[in-house]
């Protein structure tokens, strides 16, 4: 899973044009994108979209906040439409994962959906207090997916006036990133990259989703279709990334009981055999 677009929960216009895209995964947002008295409304939109045939895009849902108190009634007006995932936003670490675990045990058991199938997306830096749960959701949950950052919510939580300039994070979100990056990769699970908020900046959002590739995310949130196959373009591997892999590969293969190889003169180890399997999808 490459790219995963936000679409508006109550917008069935914006979801059908995205179900035609080229995205990996489409998030139905019940959160930042519905104003406050369409919010019941969108929950109902929402759970009629999830309810339209369904092509190969894994649909998720992005519930309001625990902190809000709508989660439940979000879970319970869109789980029986079955969902892939839930998108938990302001996650302040595995307890909140854990909290809506128990949940979805509950609904899925109602709806006669396979236990466990429903992943866990968490928003995992949208508060200063949420940077300090970054290491807590290893083995929190089973159905834990992913990790993703974000920026925007993180700058009011911190009572900053920007988070960046000149398409450049500034230090504290750099910290976020890098410290989400971590988390994710601590609990085995996808790094998600956060939006890209300038919208026709074509070339930044190329070299933005470069860096974070470069640097092991594996995922980019989007909020515009336009910027969908930028995103899986850069996150493809190159050619000379894929025959990198391959000698790689295959020289291990070659030798099984080496911890240790030489390729072209460099030295080898488990760890290039398993960063190539990854440039491959094995």
């Amino acid at each position: 899973m490459r790219s995963m677009l936000f679409v508006p929960g109550d917008s069935p216009r914006k979801f059908e044009k995205a179900s035609q895209g080229a995205a990996d995964a489409l998030i139905i947002d019940l959160e930042d994108s519905v104003v406050a008295d369409k919010k019941d409304e969108a929950r109902s939109l929402t759970r009629t979209m999830l309810q339209a045939p369904r092509g190969r895009q894994k649909l998720y849902v992005r519930v309001n906040a625990l902190d809000t108190g709508r989660t439940l009634g979000d879970l319970a007006a869109v789980m029986p439409a079955r969902p892939d995932g839930i998108v938990l936003p302001k996650s302040r670490g595995g307890d909140d994962v854990r909290h809506v675990a128990l949940w979805l045990d509950a609904f899925e058991a109602a709806a006669g959906i396979k236990p466990g199938a429903t992943r866990i997306v968490v928003v995992a830096t949208e508060t200063a207090g949420s940077i300090f749960g970054l290491g807590s959701y290893k083995d929190c949950s089973p159905r834990l997916a992913g990790l993703m950052w974000g920026a925007e919510d993180l700058a009011a939580s911190l009572g900053a006036t920007e988070n960046g300039s000149g398409g450049v994070f500034h230090s504290p979100y750099r910290l976020a990133r890098d410290l989400c990056l971590m988390g994710a990769a601590a609990a085995e699970v996808t790094a998600i990259d956060t939006v890209y908020t300038d919208i026709d900046n074509l070339a930044g959002l190329e070299a933005e989703t470069r860096a974070a590739r470069r640097d092991g995310f594996a995922c980019k949130a989007l909020i515009h279709p336009k910027h969908v196959d930028i995103v899986n373009a850069a996150f493809a591997p190159t050619e000379a990334e894929r025959s990198w892999a391959e000698k790689v590969i295959a020289a291990f293969a070659d030798k099984p009981d080496a911890g240790t190889l030489r390729l072209d003169g460099k030295m080898l180890d488990k760890p290039h055999l398993r960063a190539a399997q990854k440039i491959l999808g094995l």
